[in-house]
């Protein structure tokens, strides 16, 4: 069963609702799409639109660590993210970051400590996903998402994250 609970932002000094989801994993997805759209509607600005995703995201699933890395020159460079401290750079291959740009897919990692290479910016991190962010067939980006619970995500999660960074105008 699907209920909603706002949380109020202020933009402008005009209030703009997140209505939190409860239900299954696709229905928070569902009602929060529509949300993540208007957001970002009619805001030019990345930086802008890359802070609201990651907030209404954390807001949204409580994750331990949501985020964008943006492509600069021969690295991945922390933008816009909600949670601890990260890490700042990140070379191409190196990581879960570096590895989806790379290969320009998403990865699932169940269980970060058995990846080889993962980057402990956190001890707390045990399981991750990350979506390359995709331009003229460019890897321009990556949303790094990070729980602090084994096994997290899974082929939902890609689904409607994968749906969310389409809707970034980069």
């Amino acid at each position: 069963m699907l209920s909603l609970h706002p949380v109020t932002c202020y933009l402008y000094s005009m209030a703009e609702d997140l209505i939190i989801a409860t239900g299954s994993k696709a229905e928070q997805y569902q009602a929060l799409i529509p949300q993540v759209k208007a957001l970002i509607e009619g805001e030019r600005d990345l930086v802008a639109n890359l802070a609201n995703i990651a907030a209404a995201l954390k807001e949204q699933f409580g994750w331990f660590w949501v985020g964008f890395y943006i492509v600069k020159d021969t690295e991945l460079v922390v933008g816009p993210f909600q949670g601890p401290v990260a890490c700042t750079r990140i070379r191409k291959g190196r990581g879960v970051c570096g590895a989806a740009w790379e290969k320009a897919q998403t990865i699932i990692i169940p269980d970060v400590g058995q990846f080889p290479g993962h980057i402990a910016c956190s001890s707390l991190s045990k399981s991750e996903i990350v979506v390359p962010v995709i331009r003229n067939n460019i890897v321009v980006g990556v949303l790094d998402v990070d729980s602090n619970a084994y096994n997290q995500f899974d082929t939902t999660d890609r689904q409607y994250l994968e749906q969310i960074v389409a809707l970034i105008q980069w």
